[in-house]
């Protein structure tokens, strides 16, 4: 006699999990300026902070596990390295040196680059330049998209700037739909869109600039680019610590990614290189804003400069890299008067906690010198930033002769990390610094212990470089050069 025994609810339910039946959707949440999913709905977002962005979505349950892929066949078969022409990847030059410096000669047919920035840095200037010198030298029309402005708006940005080619066309959309279709009536070598967070496409969901509309924009203008050869730039938003705003996968999407940066005070403009499919990725680009627009800086080494008539207390010229270049630059130092509690310690330009550190340096390891009662002022000349740790030396040196009020020579350059000992530790790319130095006319230079001559083996011609080992020696050295 036999008997039959029903299957259980839990095993119905491993077996439909065996066979991999798909779960219906389920709810969830996702911040929409950051990406982030939390488990449950909340005001802020935990990861990024931001306000009422985090919005419910469906997620799709779990796809059929050991699912076969059957192959097909390719639309173009693989060929040998060697047979293929690499002529279409070559890069164009935009006719802005300074960019094409960033970029590693130019702008590659068919590659996306995001050029990121804070609201008022001049990054819609500078790409109506790039697409005004396109216009004129590559053959090809160029087109701006312009999603926050009107075309009269940035007509009269043209007009001051002078960039009125008949090859440069303007178009305000914030429909990507639109974006296509200008494409396809203009045919341009060269797009602009500013911004990507301001176009958004009907097909995805949620609203304009959020992560999923940001996503959705930047695939498929990359697939568009890489289809009709078109360089691409585009425009996106920083956050507040400086970063780019919207979902990281953006930044893989892009071929290139650049930073502008400047402060809004400062003539000074610089494009730095993030990433670089077709070329170095620590390059820096600098620029000048003025009232015509924005021009290129080959040689901006004078603006970080001051000359004076004669030595002034407080001040030591250091060589600082930005990138690959070597830019020469003024540490000032004020040491003002003793108070009672605790006296401020103000930078600008500089690193709040590495002059910190110098300033207990030279309270220890030097003599006649008192500082922890005193307020300390420090800066560098024309709005540069320097927070590497070459710069030590140099501010050492402004902090000591102010509080000695001992001017240094104005020939003198000084290079070198500052240990909590005192001594001078060796730091990259010296021989670059020294052709820099010797090239604008300093004939004495301050470099750690194994950087002088004959152990870098290109010492300038015209130049003394002397090795110091610790801060004391610094300061008798430049002591000496200061009577030379």
């Amino acid at each position: 006699m036999s008997t039959s025994r029903s299957a259980s609810p839990r095993a119905t339910a491993a077996t439909g999990r065996s066979r991999g039946a798909a779960r219906e959707p389920r709810p969830a949440y996702e911040c929409d300026a950051c990406g982030h999913q939390p488990p449950k709905w909340v005001g802020r977002c935990p990861e990024c902070g931001e306000w009422g962005s985090v919005v419910e979505c469906t997620v799709a349950g779990p796809t059929v596990a050991g699912r076969v892929v059957s192959s097909r066949l390719p639309a173009e078969p693989a060929r040998p390295i060697a047979t293929i022409s690499a002529a279409p990847a070559r890069a164009r030059p935009t006719g802005v040196s300074e960019l094409d410096r960033v970029l590693g000669g130019g702008l590659v047919p068919g590659a996306v680059v995001l050029l990121a920035g804070e609201p008022g840095v001049g990054k819609s200037t500078l790409l109506l330049d790039v697409a005004q010198q396109w216009a004129v030298g590559a053959g090809s029309p160029s087109l701006v998209v312009s999603g926050e402005e009107s075309v009269s708006q940035v007509r009269l940005r043209a007009e001051r700037m002078g960039t009125l080619h008949d090859q440069l066309y303007l178009a305000a959309e914030s429909d990507l739909s639109a974006v296509l279709g200008h494409l396809d009536a203009v045919q341009p070598g060269l797009l602009v869109l500013d911004s990507v967070q301001t176009i958004s496409t009907t097909g995805t969901e949620g609203v304009p600039g959020g992560v999923t509309q940001v996503r959705a924009v930047t695939a498929a203008l990359v697939a568009v680019a890489k289809e009709r050869g078109i360089a691409t730039v585009l425009v996106g938003h920083v956050t507040k610590d400086g970063q780019v705003a919207g979902p990281r996968v953006l930044e893989h999407l892009v071929d290139v990614v650049l930073h502008f940066e400047g402060d809004k005070h400062s003539s000074l403009r610089m494009v730095r290189g993030v990433k670089n499919r077709f070329g170095a990725a620590d390059e820096v680009g600098c620029f000048e804003m003025h009232e015509g627009g924005i021009s290129s800086l080959a040689d901006p080494s004078g603006l970080f400069l001051t000359r004076y008539s004669e030595p002034v207390p407080g001040t030591c010229v250091t060589v600082a890299m930005e990138g690959r270049r070597a830019l020469v630059t003024e540490v000032q130092a004020l040491i003002g008067a003793t108070v009672a509690g605790s006296p401020r310690r103000t930078v600008s330009g500089l690193d709040g906690a590495r002059l910190a550190m110098v300033l207990a340096v030279l309270q220890r390891r030097t003599e006649r010198l008192t500082l922890h009662d005193r307020e300390v002022f420090a800066a560098t000349v024309g709005g540069i930033r320097v927070v590497e740790p070459a710069a030590d030396l140099a501010v050492a040196l402004a902090v000591a002769s102010g509080g000695l009020n001992l001017a240094i020579a104005p020939h003198l350059v000084a290079i070198g990390e500052v240990g909590l000992t005192g001594e001078v530790r060796r730091v990259g790319a010296v021989p670059r610094r020294l052709a820099e130095a010797a090239r604008l006319g300093f004939k004495v230079a301050l470099v750690p212990p194994g950087c002088g001559p004959g152990s870098s083996g290109v010492t300038p011609e015209n130049m003394r470089v002397i090795e110091v080992t610790d801060v004391r020696q610094a300061l008798q050295a430049a002591a000496r050069a200061s009577v030379e």
